[in-house]
């Protein structure tokens, strides 16, 4: 997927098999009421910003037992563009871009090294999900669970929700945005921006039922203006808030453009339901216009993560610049409209020896409470030249890490 730092912007991806951007942080100052409010309550609009926070070493370790167990051989071993959404049952769905299945051979690899590895001829699938039960990871779906829709294009999966299979109705689907990039040449060497679609998968079987195009992107001539939705979404008022953003070049735009739009709740698949922020109204059929970023110091990676607590929505994405390689900057915002204020505070998560950056900031609610919010990053090797050699050589490099926070009221 991309990364998100000026000169190294051509790597931006949100689920590639090589790639860099992540993790987490927010701020902001004041107390803010929304308008009409008589003073802060559970619901006020308050600036917020990261409190404590921590390595979730349980977490992380669990993706490397699941990923290293010999006895799987045609299972998940590493991906990223990493998203969560719990099932009725109480399994939890990841879903990954980029993925490696097949064997992983325990240490030392064939360089010597204490690393876990697996052969460098071992293929790369575009997508993959994964089923975790009480806590462990326990089956992968076939993979790829979403069919390329056509010759050099693939899809990508982002965010997923359940919800019922159209206004109203008692039964409930599991709704999946996916991205669909085209083959491309320098900058797009992870694809260029094509289209936004919506598939639909059975419950409690997950069978793939349908795949809806909701918004093309070809028509738009040039690719950095081309707008995928899905990176992260907010359910709230009976209405889902779908936030997406752009790829901008990284010689005129370091940072990205965030965009929002919203679907009633039910209708995810109904390209008619989209409303998008057209500037000053959430308007069907409308070119959507930024709600965040400058293009210079203002802005998000393509792969970023809205959250809300209370009256407040915060969004994490990859620093601005260099720093985007390995810290997470965070906005804070009354309404998914806006206006976003920052960005603020900033932390790097850890990462392992070597040339590697992090990248996709994801929150995971389904993992998050009393007060404790999860959020995932992703880990990939620097440069594009000998990554997958690399990535191979030591399988740990290309999963998913997990830190906890905690929200707390800028002081």
């Amino acid at each position: 997927m991309p990364d998100d730092s000026g000169a190294l912007r051509a790597r931006q991806r949100t689920g590639t098999g090589i790639g860099l951007l992540l993790v987490l942080v927010l701020g902001a100052a004041l107390l803010i009421a929304l308008p009409g409010d008589d003073g802060p309550d559970d619901d006020a609009c308050r600036a917020l910003t990261v409190g404590p926070w921590k390595a979730d070493d349980g977490l992380t370790a669990e993706f490397a037992r699941y990923g290293d167990d010999p006895g799987r051989t045609d299972d998940w071993t590493g991906g990223d563009g990493t998203h969560s959404v719990r099932l009725p049952d109480g399994r939890v769905l990841w879903l990954f871009s980029d993925t490696y299945l097949g064997p992983v051979h325990g240490p030392p690899n064939p360089h010597g090294e204490s690393y876990a590895w697996r052969d460098a001829t071992t293929p790369l699938v575009r997508n993959s999900a994964v089923l975790m039960r009480d806590g462990r990871l326990a089956s992968t779906l076939p993979a790829p669970l979403f069919a390329d829709p056509a010759p050099d294009q693939w899809r990508w999966p982002v965010a997923a929700r359940v919800e019922p299979r159209s206004p109203g109705s008692s039964e409930q689907v599991v709704r999946v945005l996916l991205w669909v990039r085209t083959a491309g040449q320098s900058p797009w060497i992870y694809g260029v921006p094509t289209a936004t679609e919506v598939a639909t998968l059975s419950l409690p079987g997950l069978r793939l039922e349908s795949i809806t195009e909701v918004l093309d992107q070809r028509p738009v001539a040039d690719p950095s203006r081309r707008v995928l939705f899905g990176t992260t979404l907010v359910e709230e008022g009976g209405w889902t808030y779908v936030f997406g953003g752009d790829d901008g070049r990284p010689a005129a735009r370091p940072v990205s453009h965030a965009y929002a739009a919203r679907v009633p709740e039910g209708a995810l698949a109904d390209p008619a339901a989209w409303q998008y922020w057209s500037g000053s109204a959430w308007v069907p059929r409308a070119r959507p216009r930024p709600v965040l970023g400058d293009g210079r110091r203002k802005g998000v990676g393509s792969a970023f993560s809205v959250v809300r607590d209370g009256g407040t929505y915060v969004l994490f994405t990859m620093a601005a610049g260099p720093k985007g390689l390995t810290t997470v900057a965070s906005y804070w915002a009354c309404s998914p409209a806006g206006p976003w204020h920052g960005p603020a505070k900033e932390f790097s998560p850890p990462l392992p020896p070597g040339q590697v950056a992090a990248y996709n900031p994801q929150a995971h609610p389904v993992l998050s409470g009393e007060g404790r919010l999860v959020l995932s990053y992703d880990v990939n090797w620097l440069e594009m030249t000998g990554a997958a050699a690399q990535l191979s050589r030591n399988v740990s490099l290309y999963r998913p890490r997990f830190v906890s926070l905690r929200l707390a009221a800028a002081r």
